[in-house]
């Protein structure tokens, strides 16, 4: 079949905004560990982090820029965060006034659908203010779809890291997931029958834990159809 200039360009398009290809993501970057009564900074990037490719704030496409960011205490309490665009970032801070793990929590579903898809964005990052005996767990994340390690604050260099992957509430068995270092290796893993992942970093800085989830579903989004819904969850480790 003979494809007219018009589907060519289609064609061409799709593919190039296809998700699998596209490999674009929005992650949080904060410290592992904040202070009582001291602001704490939360960014937020959009790119490819094994490229070190950063898109400025100003040219994100279609309204990635109006996520939501929460802050979830350790007592439970949640609290919208309003972060301000800069160059290459979006950021917001936080005060943190009780001891215990602080989860932050990014959510954004693109009103445009690209190609056949709908595109579902989310990410977070945990904080561990004194102790950790009150929300160090994967629950205090209320996204579809998440990562968690309970000990991301103690990273370590050879020290094997442990974490989980949940979809939906519940632990995602059996999925993909990829490690990304600080110099952009890559690692494809898999979860077990718990959700449960593990890999052990062979340098320090900041490594990227990436999980994507295609779901099967048609339906309509902003007047337009899908045949699929795309998420995708990041979580960032810093190794020491």
């Amino acid at each position: 079949m003979k494809l007219t200039p018009l589907k060519t360009l289609v064609v061409l398009l799709t593919v190039l905004l296809s998700p699998q290809l596209f490999a674009h993501a929005l992650w949080i970057e904060t410290k592992a560990t904040g202070t009582k009564g001291k602001p704490q900074e939360i960014s937020v990037y959009f790119g490819e982090f094994s490229d070190n490719d950063i898109t400025p704030a100003a040219k994100w496409f279609s309204d990635l820029k109006d996520f939501s960011l929460t802050l979830i205490s350790p007592s439970k309490k949640e609290i919208k965060l309003a972060p301000v665009a800069l160059d290459k970032k979006y950021q917001a801070f936080f005060t943190p006034d009780e001891d215990g793990v602080y989860t932050v929590v990014m959510q954004h579903t693109v009103k445009d659908v690209y190609g056949t898809m709908k595109l579902d964005y989310n990410s977070s990052a945990t904080v561990v203010v004194g102790n950790k005996t009150a929300g160090n767990t994967a629950e205090a994340n209320k996204n579809t779809i998440g990562l968690f390690s309970e000990n991301a604050d103690v990273a370590k260099k050879n020290t094997k890291i442990t974490g989980i992957a949940s979809y939906e509430g519940v632990a995602a068995k059996k999925q993909k997931i990829k490690v990304i270092a600080p110099n952009g290796w890559e690692k494809e893993l898999y979860t077990d029958e718990k959700g449960q992942f593990e890999f052990t970093p062979i340098w320090s800085g900041q490594y990227m834990v990436e999980f994507a989830h295609t779901e099967k579903s048609a339906g309509e989004h902003n007047g337009k159809k899908y045949d699929e819904i795309w998420k995708m969850a990041t979580y960032a480790i810093q190794v020491k």
